[in-house]
C-alpha cells in the first residue's frame, strides 16, 4: 500500500501535534507539581521535608537529571509511534474499504495486494479473499443448481412426452373407434399399456434420485450379508437372464461378508447395475458378480461381456439422463437414472462406484466401507 501525498502530510503533522501536546503535558505536570511543593512548604513544619520540597521547588525544567530527562524522551516517542501508527491503520482499513467497493460492484475476480500493509492488515486481507472467494462457490453453486433444475425439468419433459404421445395417440384410435379387429384393438391396448409403464418406471427413477440426492436423506443402517443379498437378487433375474440366454455367476471370495449400511438401498443399487448389465451386455452371453472383502472395504464388481464401454462417456456415465448413443434403440430401454441413482446411494454410504473395461468386460466396481458413522440428529 503507498500513502498518498495528503496521507504523508497528514501523519507529518499529527506527529507535531502529538509531540506538541506531550510537552504540553510535561510542562503542565512540572508546573503544578512546582506549585504544589511552594504551598506544602507554607503549611507543613517540617525541617526534613521542607528541605526536600525545596530541592523540587527550585529545580529548573531544564536541569532535570539525565536518566528522567532520556526516560520522559522515550516515553514520548513511543507515544508519538503509537499515535502515527493507529492512523496508519485507519488508512490502511481505507485503502482495504475503497477496494472492497470494486468487488461489492460486481468485480469478484479483484484481489486486495497485501504489499505494503501491516501484518495484522495482511490476515484481514487474507480473510477478505476467503470470505470472498466462499461467496463466489456459493453462487457458482447455486448457479449449479439452478442449471440442474432446468436440465432436468427439460429432460423430464422430453422423455415423458414420448411415451405420453404415444398413449394419447393409441387411446384416441380406440376413443374414435378406428380398429377394425379385435387383434388390433388388444395391439392398441398393449402398446398404450407398454408406453404407460415406460411412464411409471420414468416417474419412479426420478422421485427416488430426488430423494437420494436430498441433502437431509438418512440411511436406516443395518447388518446384512452382501453374499446373500446378491445371491437373492440374481434369484429374481433368472427369466430374464433366461430370455436374453445369458448366463449369471456370483463369485463371493468368502461364503459371507457380512456389512453395515441400508440394505433397501444396497439392492436398489445392485439391481439398477445387473439390469444395466442386461442392458448393455446382450450382444455379449456372460454377467459375473465378484464380491471381496478386507478388513475396511467390501468391493462389488458386476462384470458383463457385449457393448465396449467407450472412453469418451466413462467420466460422465454416472450422470443424469446420460444414455449411450446404442440405447436410444428401441430395444434398450431405460430412463437415464439408474447409474446417477447409483451414485447417489454409493456416496450416501461414503463409497466410491467407478466404470471401466477390462479386456472384454465392462466392469462396475463399487467399493463399500464394512461399517457406516450415523450421524445423531
Amino acid at each position: 500500500m503507498k500513502l498518498t501525498r495528503s496521507e504523508k502530510i497528514s501523519l507529518i503533522i499529527e506527529g507535531f501535534i502529538t509531540a506538541g501536546i506531550v510537552i504540553l503535558i510535561y510542562f503542565a505536570t512540572y508546573t503544578i507539581m512546582t506549585w504544589l511543593a511552594s504551598y506544602a512548604l507554607a503549611n507543613i513544619d517540617s525541617e526534613a521535608f521542607n528541605e526536600v520540597l525545596l530541592q523540587i521547588r527550585d529545580v529548573q525544567y531544564w536541569g532535570l537529571t539525565p536518566f528522567l530527562v532520556i526516560f520522559l524522551a522515550i516515553a514520548m516517542i513511543i507515544f508519538i509511534y503509537w499515535r502515527l501508527k493507529r492512523r496508519q491503520r485507519q488508512y490502511e482499513l481505507s485503502h482495504i474499504i475503497d477496494e472492497l467497493h470494486l468487488i461489492a460492484e460486481g468485480d469478484f475476480e479483484h484481489r486486495i495486494s497485501k504489499k505494503g500493509y501491516s501484518s495484522d492488515m495482511q490476515h484481514v486481507i487474507d480473510s477478505i479473499h476467503t470470505l470472498v472467494d466462499s461467496a463466489v462457490e456459493a453462487m457458482e453453486e447455486e448457479r449449479r443448481i439452478e442449471q440442474t433444475k432446468d436440465e432436468l425439468i427439460t429432460n423430464v419433459s422430453h422423455d415423458i412426452r414420448t411415451p405420453l404421445t404415444s398413449i394419447i395417440g393409441y387411446i384416441g384410435l380406440i376413443d374414435a373407434k378406428r380398429f377394425t379387429t379385435q387383434d388390433e384393438l388388444d395391439k392398441y391396448v398393449s402398446i398404450a399399456y407398454s408406453k404407460a409403464k415406460q411412464m411409471k418406471v420414468l416417474v419412479d427413477d426420478l422421485f427416488e434420485y430426488i430423494k437420494v440426492r436430498h441433502p437431509s436423506t438418512q440411511l436406516n443402517i443395518m447388518r446384512f450379508d452382501m453374499v446373500q443379498l446378491i445371491e437373492q437378487l440374481a434369484i429374481d433375474f433368472e427369466l430374464q437372464l433366461k430370455d436374453q440366454q445369458m448366463n449369471l455367476s456370483v463369485e463371493p471370495s468368502r461364503p459371507s461378508v457380512i456389512m453395515e449400511g441400508d440394505s433397501e438401498q444396497i439392492v436398489r443399487l445392485m439391481n439398477n447395475l445387473m439390469t444395466n448389465a442386461l442392458k448393455y451386455g446382450a450382444k455379449g452371453q456372460d454377467i459375473k458378480i465378484e464380491i471381496l472383502s478386507d478388513n475396511q472395504m467390501v468391493t462389488v464388481r458386476v462384470m458383463n461381456t457385449g457393448s465396449e464401454l467407450p472412453d469418451d462417456p466413462i467420466n460422465v456415465i454416472f450422470d443424469r439422463f446420460y444414455r449411450m448413443e446404442e440405447s436410444r434403440s428401441p430395444d434398450i430401454e431405460g430412463t437415464g437414472l439408474g447409474l446417477a441413482i447409483s451414485k447417489s446411494i454409493v456416496d450416501l454410504h461414503n463409497g466410491q462406484i467407478t466404470a471401466k473395461s477390462e479386456g472384454d468386460w465392462t466392469v462396475f466396481e463399487v467399493n463399500l466401507p464394512h461399517t457406516q458413522q450415523v450421524v445423531a440428529d
